[in-house]
């Protein structure tokens, strides 16, 4: 039996194809501090265009925050926010042509977008908790097309 490898994976021998991958988590609040966050009612301003620009830094910045996580060459990133009555939901989906996926970088952005966002309903809402991040679904490289939930897709 060899030993276990000591630092990051050897990546070479693996071929460089589209890759994709989607997270998503939720801040979950009392209803007031959703809706205060959702019409950008509370004291600290833009929440939304900052937690994107932030999820955004994220993803670009995994590498160097992850020890073992190869950089890859992102070729696009998108964040998208849902609210319901007590809850916003954050998905990131990236998009990569490399030796390995993005899940990494779509779960570096899903969280510090949601950090980003307790950020500014802490002082409103001392409650609020992160949910439930999570990859959602990735393709490409050499398992193919996999979803949450539903396997194969």
């Amino acid at each position: 039996m060899s030993e276990p490898a000591k630092g990051m994976l050897d990546m070479s021998g693996r071929e460089e194809t589209p890759r994709r991958a989607v997270a998503e988590g939720y801040l979950v609040a009392d209803p007031d501090a959703i809706e205060a966050l959702k019409s950008n009612r509370l004291p600290k301003a833009d929440p939304l265009p900052t937690a994107r620009a932030a999820a955004l830094l994220a993803v670009k910045a995994t590498p160097g925050l992850i020890p073992h996580c190869h950089p890859i060459r992102v070729t696009a990133a998108q964040v998208d926010f849902e609210f319901s009555a007590n809850a916003i939901r954050v998905q990131c989906e990236v998009s990569a042509c490399d030796r390995t996926g993005p899940q990494m970088e779509a779960l570096a952005g899903v969280t510090v977008a949601l950090l980003t966002l307790y950020d500014v309903v802490k002082n409103v809402c001392p409650t609020a908790v992160l949910d439930r991040i999570s990859l959602v679904e990735k393709e490409g490289g050499r398992s193919g097309h996999w979803r949450r939930g539903g396997g194969d897709a």
